[in-house]
Order: structure tokens, then C-alpha cells, then sequence
């Protein structure tokens, strides 16, 4: 079976808090499935931006499912934003 990374992340949650954490912590915040795990959204973020995660933080809100992906290497979470449309 093979891997399919939109089925992972959904989309991206845009609002002052993540914006602040896009600046200060080089991360941004994605609305993902409730049943993915930390290496599963990894994997998708990486393959989807083409880029290097540093870190995942998970929690489970009312909306559904939130992961803080934090991103390494020369990876900028502005250039995502941007990629994405986040701006």
C-alpha cells in the first residue's frame, strides 16, 4: 500500500497564535487526521513540501486533530507560508 500524504494533512490552521509561532519558532500548525501518528505527519509534510521537519507536537481540539511541525535545516516556515498561501 502506498503512502499517500494528503490523506494525512488536511490543511493548514492559520491564526495570531500560529502566526507568532511561525516567527518566533519556525513552525507552522496543520489541521491533520485524528489517527496519524508523529512519523506519519512527518513523513507527509516532508514529501508534501519538500522540506526537512525538525519536530512534531500533536494535541486533539474540538476541531479535530493539530500538529505543530517545526522545520530544520535551511527549511523557513515563511517559505512554506508562502508556498501554501498562509499570507
Amino acid at each position: 500500500m502506498s503512502f499517500d500524504p494528503y490523506a494525512v494533512v488536511f490543511h493548514p490552521s492559520v491564526t495570531e497564535k500560529t502566526m507568532m509561532l511561525m516567527d518566533k519558532n519556525n513552525s507552522l500548525e496543520f489541521l491533520v487526521r485524528r489517527t496519524a501518528t508523529k512519523p506519519d505527519i512527518k513523513r507527509a509534510v516532508e514529501i508534501l513540501f519538500e522540506c526537512e521537519v525538525e519536530s512534531v507536537n500533536t494535541r486533539i481540539t474540538k476541531q479535530g486533530k493539530r500538529a505543530v511541525v517545526k522545520f530544520g535545516g535551511d527549511t523557513t516556515a515563511e517559505d512554506i507560508g508562502m508556498r501554501i498561501g498562509v499570507f
